[in-house]
């Protein structure tokens, strides 16, 4: 690891079933591997978030797949790996089910444009000045 783990998002992980420890591990990684100042943490009680100048991604298994919140609504999705939340105006969702390979390539851009909007003043204020 080439990031600073914070050890309740391990614990968070430890408790998931193994399918979804290693969805949730290989996200941390691209979500670290996409800007080396990312930090994590717990927000929301127990839910895992990655944070830079504001909210990148949070971490939420459910049942039958693992939801990776995406804090921004205005990056665009060229390979629509987005499977909810379209109308929300805070957040989409990308779910990963069992047996499902990630696109890493396109969840890797993803969390470098919020990155870049959130380094940017976030993306209220990019959306504002459009």
């Amino acid at each position: 690891m080439s990031f600073t783990a914070d050890p309740r998002v391990d614990a968070y992980i430890a408790s998931l079933p193994h399918w979804q420890q290693t969805i949730c591990r290989e996200v941390r990684a691209l979500v670290h591997a996409a800007d080396r100042e990312v930090v994590e943490t717990i927000k929301r009680t127990n839910r895992p978030y990655f944070v830079l100048h504001g909210n990148i991604c949070a971490l939420l298994a459910a049942k039958d797949h693992v939801n990776v919140f995406l804090y921004d609504p205005i990056i665009p999705d060229p390979e629509g790996i987005i499977t909810s939340g379209d109308e929300n105006k805070t957040a989409r969702t990308v779910a990963i089910r069992q047996a499902e390979r990630i696109n890493a390539r396109a969840l890797t851009g993803m969390f470098k444009a919020i990155i870049a909007n959130n380094r940017a003043g976030g993306w209220r204020r990019l959306a504002r000045q459009d």
